[in-house]
């Protein structure tokens, strides 16, 4: 222990051996490999003999020791063989390299201890970074701190275009200012959630706030080099990464926003691997914005944070109605006859015993393919593949060995896939009960075997206990009582509803109830739809959005469309579109468009929701559909298992997405106060009660059976 003027140090830590009986006395670490112990051992491997000298110091001075001997030793876990090193130390040599060590850290420490109080007087000083609050924002942002004040859990609800993401970010400064908080982490699905988040931070700095923030980008889009496999003992941003990052750090810390950008210029200019230096760098910041993945996801949380102790921790969780789907796709795993096959063609040459260990997963495959056939294509069981994990623990067994020499292969990246599928299906395979199902698809030639996550709520709870306080917020969480369910929210949390801050009289929100358009009538009603869909873009110049429930039923559509042949501009989204694609696609809906834009889009789809097409940009939405899920053996599962569990099994299948996705959908026509724009939903369901009591209190729709009525609410609307 070491008393500073701004410190008490206190150095821990646990000896794996001492043996006194030798002279001079032997301290030893011991580490466990799956590699080659005297391959681990021909590294310099400095933190583990620095951790060893520490040992050495310690023991040194408490037993009044003139030197002491270091071994550091490598024990394969699996063969039992190890590798010892042994060095003899001086109590001088240990003294000099304690101190070093010792007076970096304290610098540190200092550094960092000053930057929390400048910090904190920045928060105390910092004022909302607008003129004036929007209705109802002031008390979402009072809700906001009184439950990271309180350490609770709360839903909140509010329409797009009322600044949620200001309304969140605002308060958390404030009570992290106030030691409520000590590290933020704001979690979204989406990029344009990261750069809201981004967005909040700039304007409050501009009114003096001084916080630190890091962006962690996925490591695929982060990699230096991202057309080479990450393999890091090949890689010159890897190697020698410890010598190079704290020069690094250090010229980081110097700012105050590290986006995806800053962290990529600071990462070349040392040669770090950025996704890594993120990682590191989050553990000196005090907001961290990231995917949902890196608190929810067991492969790839954040284990500094959340493995064995927790903080003062506040979790903002952004777009919070994707979670449900991204937990149930976490908590999943999956296996593909195709890959065996194509890895064990791979391995045959090379690898003899992988070759039939994967031969004998193939032909297990193979018969559950059989199965599948004798089912339809595919089919579920509550069972768990009970036979297949011994197949596979014996797979990844060879497999990890294998990987751990380093050898390389043409297959090497194939086989490191397939080794992680198989590892992760025997991880999923220890938490199977009753909220999972295994399903067997045969369709495309393939066989598919996936252990899927009905209910996540249980594994989303026990991740939420990593924070102190969660803010769940989107303008899409009704009914509040389904999300809390299946976010898992503890029985206190609360639900906050906050209307509209928009005159209601901007939005002319139409209801066709005449149209159904059932999967069965689709193809009848196509002519009315279409007709209809004509009759709203047409009647005022401008761009509109055109949303359909899956890409099949757009193209029918849009097909229709385009036949009828009027005077205006048409965009078709695809499947699988780039990101270059995406922006090219929202850059059309200008404000200076001379003629009228249409835009078929796909409900849930990448221009469903996180864009923002403000003013004149778009004029309206026309929604065709619910917006429900397309049956398959996944939803159906979900269905059963509500059935049983709430009694809301069609509600929580199908009902409560698919009106997410409208919700969604809707939210995109009206983002200011000066907005107006229309609103018209084609399906007969949406007359019924059973979507009406889903609606938005401020929604104000008006039924539409035929054109000529559509062309005069139009036309009074508009004011022509």
């Amino acid at each position: 222990r070491l008393d500073t003027p701004y410190f008490i140090l206190e150095l821990t830590g646990r000896i794996d051996g001492v043996d006194e009986s030798s002279e001079p006395v032997v301290i030893e670490e011991v580490k466990t490999t799956t590699r080659d112990p005297d391959e681990v051992a021909a590294e310099e491997n400095p933190v583990h003999w620095g951790q060893l000298k520490l040992y050495a110091w310690c023991y040194a001075v408490e037993h009044e020791l003139e030197q002491v001997a270091g071994q550091l030793t490598y024990y394969h876990i699996d063969s039992g063989i190890s590798r010892e090193d042994r060095q003899v130390f001086t109590l001088e040599e240990l003294e000099a390299f304690f101190r070093d060590i010792i007076d970096r850290y304290l610098a540190w420490a200092n550094t960092v201890e000053e930057w929390y109080r400048l910090r904190d007087d920045s928060i105390r000083n910092m004022t909302f970074p607008f003129a004036e609050y929007r209705a109802g924002q002031r008390q979402m942002a009072v809700d906001v701190y009184t439950a990271l004040k309180q350490g609770e859990q709360v839903l909140i609800q509010a329409p797009t275009g009322i600044g949620k993401t200001m309304a969140v970010v605002f308060p958390a400064m404030k009570a992290l200012g106030e030691g409520y908080v000590e590290k933020l982490f704001y979690f979204t699905a989406r990029n344009t959630g990261k750069m809201a988040a981004e967005d909040a931070l700039a304007r409050l700095r501009q009114k003096g706030l001084r916080l630190k923030s890091v962006t962690i980008t996925a490591k695929e889009k982060a990699c230096s080099l991202p057309h080479i496999y990450c393999q890091p003992e090949a890689c010159d941003f890897a190697q020698g990464y410890y010598d190079r990052i704290g020069e690094a750090v250090n010229a980081a810390f110097e700012l105050d926003e590290l986006t995806r950008e800053k962290i990529a210029e600071i990462a070349r200019q040392y040669r770090v691997c950025p996704f890594e230096f993120s990682l590191d760098l989050s553990l000196f910041v005090d907001c961290i914005i990231c995917d949902y993945n890196y608190a929810f996801d067991p492969r790839v949380y954040l284990k500094r944070f959340f493995q064995d102790v927790t903080g003062v921790y506040a979790f903002l969780i952004d777009e919070a109605h994707n979670l449900v789907d991204r937990t149930r796709e976490m908590y999943s795993a999956e296996l593909s006859r195709r890959d065996i096959y194509t890895l064990r063609k791979a391995v045959k040459d090379q690898l003899p015993k992988l070759y039939r260990q994967l031969g004998k997963i193939y032909r297990w495959l193979g018969v559950a393919r059989k199965q599948c056939r004798e089912h339809g294509e595919a089919y579920a069981e509550k069972a768990m593949p009970e036979t297949l994990l011994p197949l596979l623990q014996k797979f990844t067994d060879d497999a990890k060995k294998w990987l751990a020499g380093k050898e390389p292969a043409a297959f090497r990246k194939d086989l490191t896939d397939r080794y992680f599928d198989a590892y992760w299906f025997l991880s999923v395979a220890e938490k199977y009960d009753e909220s999972y199902a295994t399903c067997y698809d045969g369709s495309g030639g393939d066989l598919k075997i996936k252990m899927f996550c009905v209910d996540p709520s249980g594994q989303t709870r026990e991740a939420l206990k990593r924070a102190r306080s969660a803010v769940f917020f989107s303008a899409t969480l009704t009914p509040a009582e389904y999300f809390k369910r299946l976010f898992g929210c503890e029985d206190y949390a609360e639900a906050r509803i906050y209307p509209s801050p928009f005159p209601p009289e901007n939005l002319c929100l139409l209801i066709m109830p005449n149209i159904s358009t059932l999967y069965r009538k689709r193809t009848a009603t196509v002519p009315a739809v279409t007709e209809m869909i004509a009759e709203t873009v047409t009647r005022k110049q401008g761009n509109y959005l055109l949303f359909f429930p899956s890409h099949q039923y757009m193209r029918i559509v849009h097909e229709a469309f385009t036949e009828r042949g009027d005077d205006l501009d048409i965009l078709l989204q695809t499947s699988a579109m780039t990101d270059d694609q995406r922006a090219d696609f929202l850059a059309q809906f200008s404000n200076d468009n001379e003629r009228t834009l249409a835009g078929f889009a796909v409900m849930g789809g990448i221009f469903g929701e996180g864009i923002d097409l403000v003013g004149d940009r778009l004029t309206g939405a026309v929604i065709v559909g619910v917006g429900l899920p397309a049956v398959c053996l996944e939803r159906e599962l979900i269905r059963e298992y509500f059935d049983l569990s709430d009694d809301a099994g069609f509600e929580y299948a199908y009902t409560f997405p698919g009106f997410t996705r409208v919700l969604q959908a809707a939210g995109r026509v009206i983002r200011t106060e000066e907005d107006r724009g229309v609103v018209a939903l084609i399906d007969e369901r949406f007359a019924g009660l059973r979507y009406q009591r889903l609606f938005p209190e401020e929604w104000r729709p008006v039924p539409v059976t035929s054109v000529g009525r559509l062309h005069e609410i139009l036309e009074e609307f508009w004011g022509e």
